[in-house]
């Protein structure tokens, strides 16, 4: 059995890395994957849903970048089944739109019920992206919660390989938008983001600050994700910040909403997730 990630994953996290310029957290010392899982879960909020990736403002799940059935996406679920095609139907989204941290214990009492082989988790965006920065879920509770779904998880599918997915780089969201009058539009009207959308032209030191503190809280929330699945052991698997590092572009973002990935957003995290986990 051995410790050490494959060269392309590790490629693949140092890259990222480069580009994006934060700083990577260390994962855990992973077990070997061993073959391709027959089935699978994923848990998380409305980019796992898929949410505005086909259509406007409701949940696409066939684009989901983790257990989504679209040929265009090329998800998780896809890239598995084109090497175990046990795990045909049997792709589990127990995801829910507008979910934050404090619905993980439930969502992992549910995918428990499902007894997948292999989970995603992508959770986070939510407890950051609220109408205030006052309003961001504290760091101590969000690990609290975090906490307590893995432990579900882990007594419940003890087997199981577990990925944990970083939140995105929500402040790369206000920089590659902020200069569209659409996207701008768009986030005033549905209220979208405020802790770090509100007032997006401005240069201003409290909205400059703003902003960061809003990305620090990012930041932390990764920092506890990366603890936690260390302390989960070696069937969970960390990306190393590979998604909050990648750079993905506005023509990556719904036209919906632009917040959410649409279908060239969800191919791009579902590559770069992959490659950063177990990568069968």
């Amino acid at each position: 059995m051995s410790t050490v990630k494959s060269p392309r994953r590790l490629i693949a996290v140092l890259t990222a890395a480069a580009v994006g310029g934060a700083l990577a957290v260390s994962s855990p010392a992973q077990a070997d994957p061993g073959p391709p899982p027959s089935s699978m879960a994923s848990m998380g909020d409305s980019i796992t849903r898929g949410f505005n990736a086909c259509g406007f403002y409701f949940d696409c799940t066939s684009r989901s970048f983790s257990t989504g059935s679209d040929s265009a996406v090329n998800s998780h679920y896809l890239r598995i089944r084109g090497r175990n095609s046990a795990i045909n139907g049997r792709n589990y989204n127990q995801a829910a739109s507008g979910a934050k941290a404090d619905d993980m214990p439930g969502q992992a009492t549910a995918t428990v019920g499902r007894a997948p082989q292999y989970v995603t988790i992508l959770i986070g965006a939510n407890d950051a992206c609220t109408s205030s920065e006052s309003s961001m879920t504290s760091v101590a509770t969000f690990r609290a919660h975090i906490d307590t779904a893995l432990n579900t998880l882990k007594a419940g599918l003890p087997d199981a390989k577990v990925a944990v997915v970083s939140i995105p780089d929500i402040k790369r969201l206000w920089e590659v938008g902020r200069t569209s009058g659409t996207a701008r539009t768009a986030w005033s009207l549905f209220g979208i983001c405020k802790a770090m959308l509100a007032n997006p032209t401005s240069t201003s030191a409290a909205d400059t600050s703003r902003r960061d503190r809003v990305r620090q809280r990012v930041v932390d929330f990764n920092t506890q994700l990366a603890q936690a699945c260390a302390a989960y052991g070696p069937n969970c698997d960390w990306d190393g910040n590979a998604v909050f590092n990648y750079p993905f572009s506005f023509n990556q973002v719904s036209g919906w909403d632009y917040f959410h990935p649409n279908t060239a957003g969800q191919a791009a995290l579902a590559q770069v997730s992959y490659a950063a986990g177990f990568n069968w």
